[in-house]
């Protein structure tokens, strides 16, 4: 739906917002790449492309900004992370006009315990690079389902402990969209499973995020599909904080809610504000932009 380039013509309201245009020819480009590339084949793929989404190996970003956009997408979450996925042009463009050395990096999550490929995450880069390692990303859920409620959420913070270095962020953003618990622990053979290291007994995930929290601004998207609402935000605000878990109530408008969250630390709501009114009825922008506010006050 969304272009790397300037075309808003599949906006509600084409012309009432345009980007920076001092960053208009790099849109051009990347909009160019995406043209001679074809679609994206996402949902088509069969097993991850390790080249680009293996969570063994370190990754590094030297940008001030560097941003971890991380998805649940076991089989309860249906639609969800296509959705998210496919907002990928929208969510880089914007952010990148207000902090240029923006880098993203993508996790997946998934089932230690029923999974394959519990974790897939990429290194992080930027524009039409990102396509890549979302192309590399296989929906495991979408084949294989998911058989109990805890999902592997507690492998994100054990990779960015000992596999991510951002060495000149400040408080960078890492956005969690899911909607369930957490397995509380995870075992040896888990560990070794996914990152091939060797720990002498089981890790235990809520110290991890409460360490990871302290240095990444931290955000707990809580899918309307929940079906175990309270459990679910009661471990997930003694892992980072009940202040930092969002309840989502209209999945479409999930990445303009993350979009916000960081236009807004980064002081940038109004011009966002403008953003969601050129793509979506005013009414709804209203509402949401009252959410993030509240939410980013308390938190």
């Amino acid at each position: 739906m969304y272009s790397w380039g300037d075309d808003m013509s599949d906006w509600a309201n084409p012309g009432a917002y345009q980007y920076d245009a001092k960053q208009k020819d790099a849109r051009a480009k990347e909009a160019e790449r995406a043209r001679q590339s074809g679609p994206r084949t996402y949902v088509n793929r069969d097993a991850p492309d390790y080249r680009y989404v293996d969570p063994k190996r370190s990754v590094r970003s030297d940008s001030e900004n560097p941003l971890i956009v991380a998805v649940d997408v076991t089989g309860s979450m249906a639609r969800w992370p296509f959705e998210i996925f496919d907002r990928l042009p929208l969510l880089f463009n914007t952010l990148a006009q207000y902090r240029q050395d923006l880098e993203v990096a993508f996790v997946a999550i998934g089932d230690a315990r029923v999974f394959d490929h519990p974790l897939q995450a990429s290194d992080f880069c930027r524009g039409f690079d990102l396509e890549s390692r979302l192309n590399a990303i296989f929906p495991e859920g979408q084949r294989k389902g998911s058989v109990d409620h805890p999902e592997s959420y507690g492998l994100l913070p054990y990779w960015l402990k000992t596999r991510v270095e951002v060495p000149r962020a400040k408080r960078p953003f890492l956005i969690v969209f899911g909607d369930i618990t957490m397995h509380p622990t995870h075992t040896p053979g888990e560990i070794a499973k996914v990152f091939g290291d060797q720990v002498a007994g089981d890790v235990a995930v809520e110290p991890l995020w409460r360490e990871v929290a302290e240095t990444w601004d931290t955000w707990f998207l809580r899918s309307p599909r929940c079906v175990m609402p309270k459990e679910t935000d009661e471990q997930w605000a003694s892992a980072i904080g009940a202040q930092k878990i969002v309840h989502i109530d209209d999945e479409p408008r999930a990445v303009d809610y993350a979009m916000g969250l960081v236009a807004r630390s980064w002081g940038h709501f109004d011009d966002f504000r403008q953003n969601m009114r050129a793509r979506q009825d005013a009414a709804k922008v209203d509402v949401l932009a009252k959410q993030i506010e509240k939410q980013t006050a308390a938190g």
